[in-house]
């Protein structure tokens, strides 16, 4: 039994092979222009170039976005090239046969009553529209589009990078918008150029007929023996019906092209938009009917149109205002019957209980900070902050809710964690903030205060002092700096809190997208993310850098196989970042600390007691003591020299070294010699010891 072959089979086939279908088709235009074609070749190509062009200006219409008809300026270009072979071979036929098919003849005779005149007069009129009206301001969009699409392409990518940084969007999302961004850059300045087909199109259909019209009425008298009436008679008329039926579909083209260049992003096609944006307002058509039916009565003027126009659109005002007033009823309604409905779910109370991880909540005094339009850049300063604690600390910040409170002073501003108050501080918009570095000793007149992030000791001066300050030698910030400061340190001394599960979940994958191996070896067969997590918390509440996730990875990977003791899987950590640490805390490849005596790390080591929920320390109360004493008693030999508090122990003792002093000396920074390359010289100012 024979097998038939669908339409659809045929569609999906030249669907597959759409590349040669269009390459052939253009080779085929171009031999239009040589190859003479019969007359019904060419009735079926006129009836096939007025198709192609319906169906452009259909898919311009129901377009939602320009860029969703990027293949247009090239279309355009083909259907110019199409029309005009047409033209070639429509002239061709008309000079030597003095007959260019049924379609021509009809648009000749029917459409212009076969008065060659008038059909003239419709096919200049034609051309004007085309050339004057449609075109020229469709080329003058697109220029003009293609021109401030170039001059705005910064401004979206810094808001594609703000969006980024800030956690609104995704790395893919952002490829996405800056792709479309040089899409539409690209397709403006395609338009630009291709509506100069257009122009050039309708020079030449003047250009053609003028050409037939002569031509004719030379071939007709001199070649065909008929008189010049008839000549012109019968040529005129073929020229006219073959340049109407051509400049149709050109027209519709043209059209199609001015609603493309002009269809701003919507998310409706061009019917549904002029319906909801014409017909939204009913006092505009009572407007409009008072003024119908008013000039229905002017002398003169007819009656009957005028009062007819204006009672319809009395009526379309009155149907809109009833829809209007149901419509708001309708959504009244619905609104009451969702809030009712929102009251009894048991999700309205779940919802109750989500906490932002970091807030910042201001008094009214403050708000102009926030506010962009009086020149607020506090929602700019967070979004920096959180790529600095990324750069810093490999730390995803998660967004941080900005709020005012006016149960606050006006000057105040509180920063919560998880939904509880951990720093707080005070800001003059109107002032600066003067802090002594030490080394100045002329004072200046302000309002004493505290430095919020460091607490060190500072005045608020009025503006006009600034200057003074300034050179009188005052570190001198202005109040956002001073707010932005305070919340970076603060996120850095809460960095192991504010690193959740989560956040590790999505430091994991970053780093499977690249190294899927590394991930794979450790979890989930060693490790659980909650085990990293406190790994990860724990660099971080010492404010190591995380950034190097394959590094502490890696190592994770080797050891975990051994322990899954989370504290000495940290310290494997930190032997393995040592060229980080050292770079962060050595200068010039000296280490300035103080020491620890052998008899105290001894003691130490023997006082650990490790227990199935992890270590500690049972050292007498009275050592500890000592021990804080002697650092009391030492740490002010580097401290006073400019240098940063720091303590080296035996890689085995540090961890619990650390646990001792941390409440007490929360700032001592703790490193061990596993933690120090080998070029870094060690240069001890004193030793702690008991």
């Amino acid at each position: 039994m024979a097998t038939q072959t669908s339409p659809f089979a045929v569609l999906s086939k030249l669907a597959k092979y759409s590349d040669i279908v269009v390459a052939l088709g253009i080779i085929t235009i171009i031999i239009m222009m040589i190859i003479p074609l019969p007359s019904f070749l060419l009735d079926l190509l006129l009836s096939l170039n007025i198709t192609f062009a319906l169906v452009i200006i259909m898919v311009a219409v129901y377009n939602i976005e320009p860029l969703d008809f990027s293949v247009f300026p090239s279309l355009l270009l083909i259907t110019t090239l199409f029309r005009l072979a047409l033209n070639v071979s429509s002239t061709r036929l008309i000079l030597l046969d003095g007959y260019a098919g049924e379609v021509i003849m009809a648009f000749g005779n029917f459409v212009v009553g076969g008065n060659a005149v008038v059909g003239f007069i419709i096919f200049v009129i034609l051309i004007i529209i085309q050339f004057l009206v449609i075109t020229k301001g469709s080329e003058r969009v697109a220029e003009v589009a293609a021109r401030f699409t170039l001059d705005a392409m910064p401004g979206k990518q810094m808001s594609i990078d703000a969006d980024l940084n800030s956690g609104a969007i995704t790395d893919a999302q952002a490829h996405q918008r800056r792709k479309n961004i040089q899409r539409e850059a690209d397709f403006y300045g395609a338009m630009d150029g291709a509506s100069k087909f257009v122009k050039g199109d309708a020079i030449a259909a003047v250009i053609i007929i003028v050409i037939n019209i002569v031509g004719g009425f030379i071939i007709g008298m001199v070649q065909r023996d008929l008189s010049p009436l008839q000549a012109l008679q019968s040529y005129t008329l073929l020229t006219v019906g073959e340049g109407l039926v051509n400049q149709i579909p050109a027209l519709l083209i043209s059209t199609a092209t001015g609603i493309v260049v002009t269809r701003a992003a919507s998310e409706s096609n061009l019917g549904h938009d002029m319906v909801d944006q014409l017909f939204n307002n009913h006092r505009v058509f009572y407007i409009v009917a008072g003024v119908l039916i008013l000039m229905g009565f002017v002398p003169g003027l007819p009656l009957l149109p005028f009062l007819s126009l204006g009672s319809i659109s009395f009526l379309i005002g009155y149907i809109l205002q009833s829809t209007e007033k149901h419509v708001a009823e309708s959504q009244i309604t619905n609104q009451e019957e969702q809030e009712k409905e929102e009251v009894r779910k048991p999700e309205n109370i779940v919802s109750l209980l989500q906490i932002d991880t970091m807030e910042l909540e201001i008094g009214y005094s403050l708000i102009p900070m926030v506010d962009v339009s009086q020149g607020g850049d506090l929602l700019d300063r967070v979004v920096m902050i959180r790529r600095q604690c990324a750069i810093e600390l490999g730390l995803i910040v998660p967004t941080i809710r900005i709020r005012d409170n006016i149960q606050l002073k006006p000057n105040i501003y509180v920063i919560k964690l998880k939904g509880i108050e951990i720093a707080k501080g005070e800001l003059l918009l109107d002032h600066y903030l003067a802090m002594n570095p030490g080394t100045v000793f002329e004072e200046i007149v302000g309002i004493e205060t505290v430095e919020p992030a460091f607490g060190l000791p500072a005045l608020w001066i009025q503006e006009t002092k600034r200057e003074d300050a300034e050179l009188a030698g005052y570190t001198v910030v202005d109040p956002v700096s001073v707010l932005a400061t305070h919340l970076t340190e603060v996120i850095k001394s809460h960095a192991a809190e504010v690193l959740g599960r989560q956040e590790v979940q999505t430091l994991v994958d970053a780093v499977k997208q690249n190294n899927p191996a590394v991930v794979d070896d450790v979890t989930p067969n060693l490790l659980s993310i909650g085990d990293i997590q406190k790994v990860l918390a724990k660099l971080l509440r010492e404010r190591i850098s995380i950034r190097d996730m394959v590094t502490i990875l890696e190592t994770l990977a080797d050891y975990a196989q051994l322990t899954k003791d989370t504290e000495i899987l940290t310290e494997y950590v930190r032997h393995a970042l040592a060229r980080q640490i050292s770079k962060q805390y050595a200068q010039n490849n000296t280490l300035t600390c103080l020491t620890v005596d052998l008899q105290l790390e001894n003691k130490i080591t023997g006082a650990v007691q490790r227990t199935e929920s992890g270590s500690y320390v049972a050292l007498d109360p009275n050592v500890l003591q000592a021990i804080m004493a002697s650092i009391s008693r030492e740490l002010p030999k580097i401290t006073n020299l400019g240098y940063q508090p720091i303590v080296l122990t035996n890689p085995a003792v540090r961890t619990y070294f650390h646990k001792l002093i941390e409440r007490s000396a929360p700032n001592l920074i703790v490193l061990s010699y596993a933690e120090l390359e080998p070029k870094v010289e060690v240069q001890a100012l004193g030793m702690v010891r008991i």
